[in-house]
C-alpha cells in the first residue's frame, strides 16, 4: 500500500502500492516467500500449535473387543513461536530530479520499485540462508552430501539422488516431498545431465516451462522452484560482483503446502507477516522532506521467516 503527505505523517499511497506488488510478482527470480508461503497474522509475536509427525503416524490399537469399548487414542501438538520484525528502506525523489525525468518515465514509480525490489531481495536473502543451512539440516535423515558426484559431473546420477532424499522426507514425517529448490546455476547444470537429457528428449517444443514440467516428472516432483536472484557482494563504490542468492552447493528436497494460507497443511517453512502494521509484504508509504526538497518513498515489512519443521525436507550438497 502506498501514501500522500500530511503534515509529518505518511500515509499509505495505493496508486504506487498497488503496481509495486505487481512488479514484485513479475520477479520470476525471487522464490522467497513461494516456498515459506505468507501467513498473515494480526499479532506480532504468538505461538501457534502444530500437529506433530510423531503423532499423525503413531500406530494404534483399533480392535474392538464384542460388546467392548473402543480405544481411544489423541494427537500431539507442538508449539511454534513467531515474533515478527519490521525490515524498510526508503528512496528520496528531489524535485530536481522529477522535474528531469518527467518525459522519460514516471519517476515514483521507478524510485519505489527499484526501492521494494531491494527489500525483497533483503527478505530473498534470508530465506535462502535459513533454507540452505546446514546448521538446521543436519544428520542423515535431513541432509546428504553428494559432492562425489556433483551435479556439474553430466555422469552423475542426479535422478538416483534426488529419489534418495524424497525417500528420506517419506521416512521423516510420512508425506511425499512434492518440490524441490536449487539454483539457476544448478538447472543449468541439470540440463546437460546425461541422465536428464536422454529422458527429456522426446518433449515436444523444448520452451522453458515444458522443460521444466518435465524435468519435475523426472525427478518425481510437482514443482521446481529456481532461484535466480543474484545480489552485489562489493562495497559501495566498488566494482560490481555478483553472487547467486541461492547457493548452487545445495537443493533442497521439501514438502511445500499449495495453500499456504492453511496452518493445517504441513510446510517446511512460513513467512509470517504481521498485517495490522504491514498488511502487504511491501507495504509503501510517502512523505516530504522539506530540508532535502524532496518526496522520501518509503518500503517495508513486518515479518518472521522460520523454518516449521525441518522433516518436511531434505538437503542436499550437490556440488
Amino acid at each position: 500500500m502506498g501514501v500522500d503527505y500530511v503534515g509529518s505523517h505518511a500515509k499509505p499511497r495505493l496508486d504506487l502500492g498497488v503496481p509495486v506488488m505487481e512488479f514484485i510478482d513479475q520477479q520470476n527470480d525471487f522464490i522467497g516467500t513461494r516456498i515459506f508461503p505468507i501467513f498473515p497474522t494480526q499479532k506480532k509475536a504468538a505461538t501457534f500449535s502444530a500437529i506433530t509427525r510423531e503423532s499423525i503416524t503413531r500406530q494404534a490399537d483399533t480392535k474392538r473387543a464384542p460388546r467392548g469399548k473402543y480405544n481411544r487414542d489423541g494427537f500431539g501438538a507442538k508449539d511454534i513461536s513467531f515474533s515478527c520484525e519490521e525490515n524498510g528502506l526508503e528512496g528520496p525523489l528531489g524535485d530536481d530530479e522529477r522535474e528531469l525525468y518527467k518525459t522519460d518515465f514516471d519517476a515514483e514509480l521507478i524510485t519505489t520499485q527499484i526501492t521494494a525490489r531491494r527489500l525483497i531481495l533483503a527478505q530473498e536473502i534470508r530465506i535462502a540462508g535459513l533454507a540452505f543451512n546446514t546448521t538446521t539440516f543436519t544428520g542423515a535423515a535431513l541432509y546428504k552430501d553428494n559432492s562425489a558426484a556433483p551435479w556439474t559431473t553430466v555422469g552423475s546420477d542426479v535422478i538416483g539422488q534426488v529419489k534418495s532424499a524424497r525417500e528420506q522426507v517419506r521416512q521423516n514425517c510420512g508425506l511425499e516431498a512434492n518440490s524441490i529448490v536449487m539454483s539457476k546455476s544448478n538447472l543449468n547444470a541439470l540440463l546437460l545431465n546425461t541422465g536428464i537429457k536422454a529422458a527429456i528428449q522426446y518433449v515436444a517444443r523444448l520452451t522453458e516451462q515444458e522443460i521444466l514440467n518435465a524435468l519435475a516428472d523426472i525427478l518425481g516432483v510437482r514443482k521446481i522452484y529456481i532461484g535466480s536472484a543474484i545480489y552485489n557482494t562489493a562495497k559501495e563504490g566498488k566494482s560490481f560482483v555478483g553472487a547467486d542468492v541461492w547457493s548452487p552447493t545445495y537443493s533442497l528436497v521439501a514438502f511445500i503446502p499449495d495453500n499456504g494460507q492453511d496452518l493445517s497443511q504441513p510446510s517446511v517453512g512460513r513467512t509470517m507477516l504481521w498485517t495490522a502494521d504491514s498488511p502487504e509484504n511491501v507495504t509503501v508509504e510517502q512523505y516530504r522532506d522539506e530540508e532535502a526538497r524532496a518526496d522520501i518513498f518509503r518500503v517495508r515489512q513486518n515479518t518472521d521467516e522460520l523454518v516449521i519443521d525441518p522433516y518436511f525436507g531434505h538437503l542436499m550438497k550437490v556440488r
